[in-house]
C-alpha cells in the first residue's frame, strides 16, 4: 500500500494499490488540490519513506513488553499514524518494500532496496529518501547503501530499540527526526546517513553496541557527524571517503559468497576447512586485538589463501584499526587488513569488491579508500 501524507490536518492515504517498482500515485494528500495550495504543502520537501519492518514496526501484547515482540508487524500506515507532525516537515510518500525482523536480512532484500532508492531519487520532485530498519543488522545496510545508492540526494536510515507498542516507545522521534534531517539540504553529498536517538552518524562508522538501550548507536571511532533537536538540524564533521557516486560499485548481478570466522582459545581449523569445501569465495576472520589470529586458524586461512580465496583480517574488538602486516604477515600470506571496519561491514565490502572481480592483489587499496 502506498501511503501519502501532506496536510497538517491528519493523514490522507491513496486509495490505489501500488508494487514497489511502480509510479507513485497522485492521488490523496500528494495531489494537494486547493486547500493544500492554499495552506503552502507544496512548498513542503517532498521525502519518500521506504519501510521493511523492523522494531520499529514491532508489535507486542501489552505497552510494557519491550522484548519478546513481533518485528515487522505493523504497516507503514501505522507508523505515520503515530507522528502526525510529519505533515508538517515534509510531503511523504510511503511504502512498504518488506516486512522482516532485520535479523533475518537478505541480500535479496538489498537489492530491492538499493534499485528503490535510486529510482525514487531520479525524480526531481524527491528531496530525499529515508528507510525504516531493524536494528540488528541496520549498520550492514546502511554500509550498503552508502556503497552502491547513485545519487547525492540525502538517504537515511533509522530504526527504533523499542516496539511501537511500548510505553515511551523511540520509534516515533526518530522516525520524525530522521525525515526532519533527510529534508534539510545540509545532509546532501554525505552519503547515507543513520539517524536515531538524536544523532546524526555516518554510515560507516555506526554500530549497534548495546542490546536494548535506546542509545544503542555509536560511531565508537570518529564520533557523530552532527545532531537534530527539535527544528534544529547541525553537521559538526563530515564524510572524507568516497561513497555513494563516487564508487565503482553497484549491486551485484551474482553475489559473491563471503563469510565471517571468528579467532579465540582452542580455535580449530573446521570452520574454514568446511567454507573452503563448500566453495566459498571470501572469508572475514574476527580475530582478536589487532586483528590477530590463532596460529591453528592462520594457518587454515593461509591455505585458504593460497586456493584463491580472498582473506580480511578484522577485529573482534569493536573499535580500533587493523593495521597491514602488523599482527599478522599479511604480504606474505596474501590477506587484506580491515582498517577500522568491523568485521560484518568489511564482508560488505568484500562482496562488493569481488563482484567486480577486483584482483585479490588490489583489494588491500580498496580497504584502504572505502
Amino acid at each position: 500500500m502506498a501511503v501519502s501524507i501532506g496536510a497538517p490536518d491528519g493523514l490522507r492515504y491513496n486509495s490505489a494499490m501500488q508494487t514497489p517498482n511502480s509510479p507513485s500515485s497522485e492521488s490523496g494528500a500528494t495531489r494537494g488540490g486547493a486547500s493544500n495550495a492554499t495552506r503552502g504543502i507544496e512548498t513542503l520537501p517532498r521525502i519518500a519513506l521506504l519501510a521493511t519492518g523492523g522494531t520499529i514496526a514491532g508489535s507486542a501484547a501489552d505497552a510494557l513488553q519491550t522484548a519478546g515482540y513481533k518485528a515487522g508487524a505493523l504497516p507503514v500506515e501505522r507508523l505515520l499514524e503515530a507522528v502526525p507532525a510529519l505533515a508538517e516537515l515534509a510531503l511523504i510518500e510511503a511504502e512498504q518494500l518488506a516486512s522482516i525482523d532485520s535479523k533475518d536480512m537478505s541480500v535479496d532484500v538489498w537489492a530491492r532496496l538499493a534499485q528503490r532508492i535510486d529510482a525514487l531519487l531520479a525524480r526531481p520532485e524527491i528531496a530525499g529518501v529515508v528507510v525504516t530498519h531493524g536494528t540488528d543488522t541496520l549498520e550492514e545496510t546502511a554500509y550498503f547503501l552508502h556503497l552502491t545508492l547513485k545519487s547525492r540526494k540525502p538517504v537515511v536510515v533509522t530504526a527504533a530499540m523499542r516496539p511501537a507498542t511500548a510505553l515511551s516507545a523511540d520509534g516515533p522521534l526518530n522516525l520524525c527526526q530522521a525525515v526532519k534531517v533527510a529534508a534539510d539540504p545540509q545532509a546532501a553529498g554525505r552519503g547515507v546517513l543513520v539517524v536515531l536517538n538524536n544523532q546524526i552518524h555516518g554510515a560507516r562508522d555506526v554500530t549497534k553496541r548495546n542490546t536494548a538501550a535506546v542509545h544503542a548507536f555509536e560511531s565508537p571511532e570518529f564520533g557523530t557527524l552532527g545532531w537534530v533537536q527539535d527544528a534544529r538540524v547541525e553537521f559538526q564533521r563530515t564524510v572524507t571517503r568516497p561513497h555513494t557516486v563516487d564508487t565503482p560499485f553497484a549491486v551485484p548481478a551474482h553475489w559473491p559468497i563471503v563469510e565471517i570466522v571468528a579467532s579465540y582459545a582452542g580455535v580449530s581449523a573446521a570452520m574454514v576447512d568446511g567454507l573452503v569445501a563448500a566453495g566459498v569465495h571470501g572469508i572475514v576472520v574476527a580475530g582478536t586485538g589487532n586483528g590477530s589470529i590463532h596460529a591453528t586458524l592462520q594457518h587454515a586461512l593461509a591455505q585458504a589463501a593460497a586456493q584463491g580465496v580472498a582473506v580480511v583480517r578484522a577485529s573482534r574488538t569493536g573499535s580500533g584499526h587493523v593495521m597491514r602486516d602488523g599482527a599478522a604477515p599479511d604480504t606474505e600470506l596474501g590477506f587484506t587488513a580491515a582498517g577500522t571496519l568491523n568485521p560484518y561491514k568489511a564482508r560488505v565490502l568484500l562482496m562488493l569488491a569481488l563482484a567486480l572481480e577486483i584482483p585479490l592483489a588490489d583489494l588491500q587499496a580498496h580497504f584502504y579508500v572505502f
